[in-house]
């Protein structure tokens, strides 16, 4: 490991900034917003080519667990390792994990921790940002990347450089830490010069780290050495201990380590940076038109100027509008001004309040099997199309307030209904009673689609008994 660098991509996120395309159990990083790839596999590719970089080690949250672990598999790329937080305490903690890991390997391996939710545009850029920063790092620095601020924003906090580092060109002590500042505030700070936004992407040796925060704060230190003592494998996946995770400290990596180390060094970097937080900001680092328009998907226009609009496979028609953010999904619509994407978080919080499901997940909801979709829904009935991959099977379970009946068509499916075990093909059809046993597999290789009419009183998750399940839930 010595001479490459472990990268550490950190996969949290609520999910509630770019609603209604992204959702509370299936986050902004898991979506492909500025390529076909989705943010978190643009990260991974991005420290993923040549030997620089050992195999990334993942840390997410157990719900995205089979999200990640697929989206990885379809990018060819094999994890160091997935780590599942019992619950979140911040970049501190998880970072604090990570190095504990790298340093099993070699205590004085270089850790490149990367949010899995940026978007960073110039890749070469970013590339020359990390060697200039592996300079100062493996003379005991913690390094962050400051970005070189293109407007007053005040929604980000800024590093204020200070000496520069003889022995690491481009490299600078930090003098300043800044938290969010107002808008006058932030045009001072872009007239004077020196500022950066910060990033929230830091290089350090794993002893350095480990040292300042032991340092610093030695009970995110010890809780994180017992969750990892405490941990356990789990198909392709680490979990971490969880009693131990528990009780560690809830706290960023800035308030924990940077804002108090005499080590911290900023590295400025111009390499097309964003943290997409809001609509509004995809809309400045997209492809605009000569109107100003960025139309993603079936959209048509008249008379559109400065405006982001989105279809989410269904046709979007605007006519006459201007600096307007227009989101159109399967189950929802957002409507926006621009300089209001930033309150969308408040929408989905009274959505949330409300019981609404749009806040929580799109009518599509991905599983380790495949997926399914509902279709239609009244007081006594549900319909859903479900696609399970080749060679996938679903649990082997019961409902004790609803019957199923399932029709194929695409794909051939083994039934397992009580004792009974058979297969259907395209356009074949079976019915499960209440509180029958049964599992549904795939053992074809083209996906299983079949349309599931539910049938009782009660339709939610929690009516599932599961008796055996391959995945672990």
């Amino acid at each position: 490991m010595d001479g490459t660098i472990q990268p550490v991509i950190l996969s949290g996120g609520s999910g509630t900034r770019l609603w209604p395309l992204s959702r509370k159990a299936y986050p902004k990083h898991l979506l492909p917003l500025v390529s076909q790839h989705s943010l978190l596999q643009e990260t991974v590719l991005r420290v993923g080519k040549g030997a620089r970089f050992e195999p990334p080690i993942v840390i997410c949250n157990e719900e995205y667990r089979f999200a990640i672990a697929e989206q990885l598999r379809e990018i060819g790329v094999a994890p160091h390792a997935i780590v599942l937080e019992p619950l979140g305490r911040n970049t501190a903690p998880a970072v604090t994990v990570a190095a504990l890991m790298a340093a099993e390997r070699s205590p004085s391996a270089l850790v490149l921790v990367l949010p899995s939710d940026h978007v960073v545009l110039d890749e070469a850029g970013f590339l020359g940002a990390v060697e200039k920063a592996a300079r100062a790092a493996r003379d005991g620095a913690i390094v962050t990347f400051g970005i070189t601020p293109k407007e007053p924003e005040t929604g980000y906090g800024y590093i204020r450089a200070g000496a520069a580092l003889n022995r690491a060109p481009g490299c600078f002590k930090i003098a300043r830490f800044v938290e969010k500042p107002d808008r006058a505030t932030a045009e001072g700070f872009l007239a004077q010069g020196g500022y950066y936004w910060n990033s929230g992407m830091f290089l350090f040796r794993a002893d350095s780290y480990l040292a300042e925060i032991e340092r610093l704060a030695r009970p995110i230190l010890t809780g994180c050495r017992a969750a990892l003592a405490e941990s356990s494998h789990d198909l392709d996946f680490l979990r971490l201990g969880g009693d131990a995770f528990r009780e560690v400290p809830s706290i960023s990596i800035d308030y924990a380590v940077m804002e108090r180390t005499e080590a911290a060094v900023v590295v400025p970097a111009d390499i097309g940076w964003s943290d997409v937080g809001s609509w509004s900001s995809l809309w400045s680092i997209g492809d605009r038109s000569d109107a100003g328009n960025v139309l993603i998907g079936d959209v048509v226009t008249l008379d559109v100027r400065d405006s982001y609009i989105r279809g989410d496979g269904h046709l979007v028609a605007a006519i006459g509008i201007e600096g307007l953010v227009v989101i159109a999904t399967e189950d929802a619509l957002l409507l926006a001004p621009k300089e209001r994407a930033q309150d969308v978080r408040q929408l989905v919080e009274r959505l949330e309040r409300e019981g609404r499901p749009e806040a929580i997940q799109h009518r599509k909801v991905d599983r380790p099997w495949g997926s399914y979709q509902s279709i239609d829904a009244g007081p006594s009935h549900q319909v859903k199309r479900i696609t399970v991959k080749p060679g996938a099977k679903l649990s082997l379970q019961k409902h004790v307030k609803r019957a199923e009946h399932w029709t194929v068509v695409r794909g051939t499916a083994r039934v397992t209904i009580g004792d009974k075990i058979f297969t259907l093909h395209e356009n074949e059809s079976t019915y499960v009673p209440v509180g029958s046993v049964h599992r549904l597999e795939n053992p074809g290789h083209i996906p299983l689609d079949l349309i599931e009419v539910q049938t009782g009183k009660y339709f939610g998750e929690d009516d599932i008994i599961r008796i055996h399940d391959d995945y672990g839930r």
